[in-house]
């Protein structure tokens, strides 16, 4: 009895993701810039609906993505700096992240 019990305690929280819970205000200065960046560059190029579509299918992948962009920064640090880049993976690995990117979008699209 006591196996089991021990078996249904560790096994309770298997793949619960910490952090599920975080909230918009939880971000800081750095990081809603980067958003609102992500989000005007979406907007000026009159294509939020499928970034909101991309967006919203590809939210159980978020942090597997986040993974995948790490794994391209030596390719993509050649387009972009390397403090800038590292920044928004490690933005994208927060599980809110994606929500507060559709809001950034909705403020600038409501905006322009």
């Amino acid at each position: 009895m006591f196996i089991r019990r021990a078996l249904l305690d560790s096994l309770r929280h298997a793949f619960a993701v910490e952090g599920g819970d975080q909230e918009a205000s939880d971000f800081d200065d750095e990081e809603r810039a980067l958003a609102d960046r992500v989000a005007a560059f979406i907007v000026r190029r009159r294509m939020t609906a499928p970034a909101v579509m991309l967006i919203e299918s590809s939210r159980p992948l978020n942090f597997l993505g986040s993974q995948l962009l790490a794994f391209l920064a030596p390719y993509a640090t050649l387009l972009f700096s390397s403090d800038e880049y590292d920044r928004f993976v490690r933005f994208l690995e927060k599980r809110s992240s994606l929500d507060l990117i559709l809001d950034s979008i909705a403020e600038a699209e409501s905006r322009g």
